[in-house]
């Protein structure tokens, strides 16, 4: 399971009362798009909608409505007990940070006491010269939302991008945790099974004696990164990949000296041709930086894949389109 939809159940199982907040539009820029949304318990939060104060506005926001009743807190004090001072005043940032006349506007609420809307300006009123303006819906999650959140959360993951990392040596293991903090579906995969441990618990782990069967298994658009400790392994494995035509990403590790040895091999005697040669990245994560130590390349490497999937997730989209089918 993704560590996402972990950290998602865990807070929904323990925060109590949690409101949703959701960026419902936008117009112009703005630091997230709609649909971001954060979840806000009294104490925690899960996830943002950008930061800022557009962020601690609709917090404060979140937490009056989530916030118990007068009726709720009486019920709970013991007899004799008055009211009055005993509910905490909630000071809303909205009301400290913009002045008179407002930037900020709470529009009339969806449903009475239930949830509200924030209809914010992103200019120097509030601290933030993004220049765009954001509506924010925000409503208490009651256990139908919580297991609405649960399915979509799940859905989102079955459909992760899925990134093969072959090899769990010291940069292996450096990519595999980089990776592991990403929005993907990460996989490790070793001949040796004492290189898979200590893995981040989030990331798949595969032991198997033929890793190159591997990528004839893996769904259409994922992305390869091959760094095993033999380089006959790495080749086999890369020219499984290249002959492919629908991966994202084929990059191995290695020198100039080793791209060239690998070339003449695949040409020669893999049956592979100049163009799919040219879909390998290599070295991984690319030389404009010197420093070869393992957190440092797999830092490197992550942004590449994580660009080169975007760029294959555009193209997929791309070609999808309704011109494009009724052309074909």
């Amino acid at each position: 399971m993704n560590a996402n939809v972990q950290s998602l159940k865990a807070f929904l199982g323990q925060a109590g009362r949690v409101a949703l907040v959701e960026v419902a539009a936008t117009k112009g820029s703005t630091p997230r798009e709609a649909g971001a949304f954060m979840l806000v318990s009294a104490s925690a939060i899960f996830g943002t909608i950008g930061g800022g104060q557009l962020e601690y506005m609709a917090i404060d926001k979140a937490r009056q409505l989530i916030s118990p009743s007068e009726g709720e807190m009486a019920a709970k004090r013991p007899e004799g007990v008055g009211g009055g001072s005993a509910r905490p005043k909630i000071m809303s940032s909205a009301a400290a940070a913009t002045p008179p006349g407002g930037s900020a506007a709470t529009l009339p609420a969806r449903g009475r006491d239930t949830s509200a809307t924030l209809d914010v300006p992103l200019g120097p009123e509030i601290g933030q010269c993004c220049g765009g303006r954001v509506e924010v819906l925000i409503r208490p999650v009651d256990a139908t939302l919580e297991q609405e959140l649960i399915a979509k959360a799940e859905a989102e993951e079955a459909h992760l991008p899925h990134v093969y990392v072959f090899g769990g040596g010291h940069v292996g293991q450096a990519l595999a945790a980089a990776l592991a903090l990403l929005p993907i579906h990460v996989v490790v995969v070793e001949t040796r099974a004492d290189a898979l441990e200590g893995m981040p618990e989030t990331v798949e782990t595969r032991l198997t004696a033929m890793p190159e069967s591997v990528v004839r298994d893996a769904p259409a658009g994922s992305a390869f990164a091959i760094l095993t400790h033999d380089h006959a392994l790495d080749f086999l494995i890369v020219a499984e990949a290249l002959k492919r035509d629908d991966a994202a990403y084929v990059g191995m590790i290695g020198s100039k000296t080793k791209k060239a040895t690998f070339k003449n091999w695949f040409l020669k005697l893999a049956e592979g041709s100049e163009a799919q040669f040219g879909q390998l990245v290599t070295p991984i994560g690319g030389n404009a930086v010197k420093d070869k130590r393992p957190p440092v390349i797999a830092a490197l490497a992550a942004a590449e894949i994580m660009t080169a999937l975007a760029s294959h997730s555009a193209r997929a989209s791309a070609s999808n389109t309704p011109e494009k089918a009724m052309a074909g």
